[in-house]
């Protein structure tokens, strides 16, 4: 039997405890300070002018709209990032620092929550009318929730939310849910302590229950999946305090309506987020019932990854299950699962407390609330992963505590945690590897799943981008071949093809993609361009004129198109398209240039001198202009 600890020696623990996660975190990660900032980091970190100053502090709470960023709508994840931009800029070793900071602070707030909550449960000094109390955890408390703590925080599963910047939104989202319910705790201790010293622990109890609901409001501006924060701290209320949820709301009524009063925020975020730019919500082509078809297969492959967390695959692609043989057997497991999770929330409600945990943080992107981007992505569980593994690690600590226990089986016990340690260590060190470079990570998705369109496109665009465009060809060809529908790889292998001076194979690339899309305004600048590069100046003009229209705001198609309407003669469209283009960007040599010969074509001298005097301000060795300029004089001063 273990021995009940001294209060000395249980702080001592705990310290020790919290030291040891901190170190292994800390060992294992470190090496992700060198990885850069890959796919989503660059729109919403290197393209996100809101991050560029933290004064005043509403301009980095206001990120960027419309364009189905990850920072949509989450104003905190947001401002973090504008810490780091005030840190370090662009430069991404301060932003893993924080991410990995922001890890250990949730792994430690784990374990403070675990190793509280089974005190609680061994201590028969605890408040009245507990559903649930044993002596199972008593002097015990701390090394089960150390062991859970520790593997939560090594888990390869976690990598996601740790090493790729941008999914700070799921880590900081879960250390703020994981605090809301700690200070939660802390405070109904206080209540215990204002029995003995009344004054004291008022204040204690309402300083913590203000931090509990601080830490729910932080969570909502972090990521909307806090939504289930107020409904946990009511579960948990009701299995190791109250006793009901009747006696929960009876004692802590304003409590929990302030808590509900987060909800608020999350609306107001909600509502001006839409559909996160197509790929979430009603309205995007997948509906409700196809989506949660594919989500039981998602579920019950989380739950595997738990245990077996082999293959890793950063993009899962989507993937529809097809007859009743790809849906019945995981919805079986899955329905299972919530089945026992509903029974035990009425006959066992911490049991069901850590179901209700799993379901609740997976319901809205692994249910019915559709999405067309991915079935199944890995940093989903980092929440629920820690629900999994205190059921598992509280089960064999019960069934250990159950057998005579000779010192050679606690050592085997040490030894068991250990290995499964090291393991974990080991395979979140070589995950991290693949992150090295956005060529590495794409290669290991598309090898370990060869039927993702949008992985065979990402590779593409790195490779191109990356000065392989031979090698890209195939992986854009192999995008189009899996997912015919998609504009995009279309013009983009256009492209391609069109850098190698492929013009007659690009041409029909874009006008494909613009099959699938009429309205691609950057498929008809390109195609323009393709059209003016084979000699067809009126359908490189039709093209160029349908980019404007799309998109009255692309410089580039406007100045192509004011050079060919020059070229035809036709001077008043020109000199309109040019004075448009200068009004948006008034510092571009050429369209001065440009607009001063339409200008002097048409008579106009006089008002071509100050562009071509601008032009040669900004290029003072334009040859052309000076002599342009020179007879724009001459022109004017004759009349």
């Amino acid at each position: 039997m273990v021995r009940p600890q001294s209060s000395a020696s249980q702080s001592r623990s705990i310290y020790l405890a919290a030291i040891a996660i901190s170190l292994l975190v800390v060992a294992i990660y470190a090496g992700t300070l060198s990885v850069p900032l890959l796919f989503d980091d660059g729109p919403s970190i290197l393209e996100n002018p809101s991050i560029h100053q933290l004064w005043p502090p509403w301009r980095a709470l206001s990120p960027p709209h419309g364009r189905g960023l990850t920072v949509e709508g989450r104003p905190i994840l947001n401002y973090s990032l504008a810490l780091n931009y005030a840190i370090s800029g662009s430069q991404h070793w301060s932003y893993h620092l924080l991410n990995i900071a922001i890890h250990l602070g949730a792994a430690l707030t784990l374990l403070g929550i675990l190793r509280r909550t089974l005190d609680r449960l061994g201590n028969r000094e605890a408040p009245p009318n507990p559903v649930i109390r044993s002596d199972r955890f008593s002097g015990g408390a701390t090394w089960v929730a150390f062991s859970i703590a520790l593997l939560w925080a090594v888990h390869p599963l976690q990598t996601e939310s740790v090493t790729y910047v941008i999914q700070r939104a799921e880590s900081l989202m879960g250390l703020f849910y994981l605090l809301t319910l700690y200070c939660f705790i802390r405070a109904t201790e206080a209540c215990i302590l204002e029995l003995r010293a009344p004054h004291t622990g008022r204040r204690l109890r309402f300083v913590w229950f203000s931090l509990s609901i601080g830490a729910c409001l932080l969570g909502m501006a972090s990521k909307e999946i806090t939504y289930s924060a107020p409904l946990i701290v009511l579960l948990y209320d009701r299995a190791f305090v109250a006793g009901s949820l009747r006696a929960a709301w009876q004692q802590r009524r304003g409590y929990y309506f302030a808590l509900a009063c987060t909800w608020l925020l999350l609306g107001a975020l909600l509502l001006g987020t839409g559909n996160r730019g197509g790929t979430a919500g009603f309205g995007i082509g997948v509906t409700p019932w196809v989506y949660a078809q594919a989500e039981f297969q998602a579920v019950a492959h989380y739950l595997w990854l738990c245990f077996w967390p082999n293959p890793l695959i950063f993009d899962y692609g989507v993937h529809w299950p097809h007859g009743a043989g790809e849906v019945v057997p995981y919805a079986l497991i899955v329905g299972l699962l919530f089945a026992a999770t509903v029974y035990c929330l009425v006959k066992r409600p911490a049991i069901g407390l850590l179901g209700a945990w799993f379901f609740s943080i997976l319901a809205p992107t692994s249910s019915f609330l559709p999405g067309n981007r991915q079935t199944l992505a890995e940093h989903r569980m980092y929440l629920p992963l820690a629900a999994v593994l205190t059921l598992v690690i509280i089960a064999a600590h019960h069934g250990w505590r159950g057998i005579r226990q000779a010192s050679w089986q606690r050592a085997g016990a040490v030894a068991a945690l250990v290995g499964c340690v090291s393991i974990c260590c080991a395979l979140t060190i070589r995950r991290n590897r693949d992150y090295r470079s956005e060529i590495i990570l794409y290669r290991d998705t598309v090898a370990k799943r060869p039927e993702n369109a949008f992985a065979h496109y990402n590779l593409a665009h790195v490779l191109d981008e990356t000065g392989s465009p031979e090698a890209a060809i195939p992986e854009y060809r192999e995008a189009i071949r899996l997912d015919p529908q998609r504009a995009a790889a279309y013009n983009n292998l256009g492209k391609t093809l069109a850098d190698l001076g492929r013009w007659p194979e690009a041409v029909a690339q874009y006008q494909a993609a613009l099959s699938l899309g009429p309205g691609y305004a950057r498929a008809h600048y390109n195609l323009g361009e393709a059209w003016l590069q084979l000699g067809k100046k009126e359908a490189a003009r039709e093209q160029f004129g349908a980019a404007v229209r799309l998109n009255p705001a692309d410089v580039e198609a406007r100045d192509n198109l004011g050079g060919i309407l020059l070229e035809l003669h036709r001077l008043p469209e020109a000199i309109e398209q040019f004075e448009a283009v200068l009004r948006i960007n008034p510092g571009l040599v050429q369209t001065h240039y440009m607009l001063g010969n339409a200008l002097l074509l048409q008579g106009r001298a006089a008002e071509a001198i100050p562009h071509y005097e601008e032009a040669l301000r900004l290029r003072p060795d334009m040859d052309d202009a000076k002599q342009n300029l020179e007879l724009a004089r001459r022109r004017s001063a004759s009349r």
